[in-house]
């Protein structure tokens, strides 16, 4: 569970899909945080171990995570922050059994990777979040990470390309 600091801002850096390669642009990116939340497809503990020389890091599991590494990480994950509650979770179509496990809380951003397609999107009043991909680039698509801001409540979230 993130912990809560006294300051009025809480930064939280978003990644997902490194699938065992941390890029040197993502860890900039990353630099300053608060809290890092991986979306899943790690594919080695050695990426949480670099991340978390940045700052605490909450992962869920991603369908390319295999291996006892591996198993101890959750499908999916609820961080609340100054009063807002975020859900983690890798696959987007895993969304409403994660929301049924959880009793249906109040869920007030959601937090995805898997596409490797970036995306900020407000649906229903719920904020949802796809960092898209931080690892090797697939297809055409961009090689990204994102960030959470949380200020009195209000929660924003940007975009960053990481490599042209």
């Amino acid at each position: 569970m993130l912990s809560t600091r006294t300051s009025p801002v809480h930064r939280i850096g978003l990644i997902s899909d490194t699938h065992n390669l941390v890029r040197p642009e993502a860890l900039r990116h990353l630099q300053g945080c608060d809290a890092i939340v991986h979306a899943g497809d790690i594919c080695d503990p050695a990426v949480l171990d670099a991340l978390a020389g940045i700052a605490p890091v909450t992962a869920v599991r991603g369908n390319n995570d295999v291996g006892a590494w591996a198993d101890p990480l959750p499908l999916h994950v609820t961080l609340t922050v100054q009063e807002r509650t975020i859900l983690v979770v890798h696959d987007i179509a895993d969304l409403p059994a994660a929301r049924e496990a959880l009793g249906e809380p109040a869920i007030d951003v959601v937090v995805t990777g898997h596409s490797h397609k970036p995306l900020i999107e407000t649906r229903d009043g719920v904020l949802f979040v796809n960092p898209g991909s931080a690892g090797p680039r697939r297809f055409k698509l961009p090689v990204s990470a994102g960030m959470l801001v949380i200020e009195a409540g209000r929660v924003s979230a940007t975009l960053a390309r990481l490599v042209e």
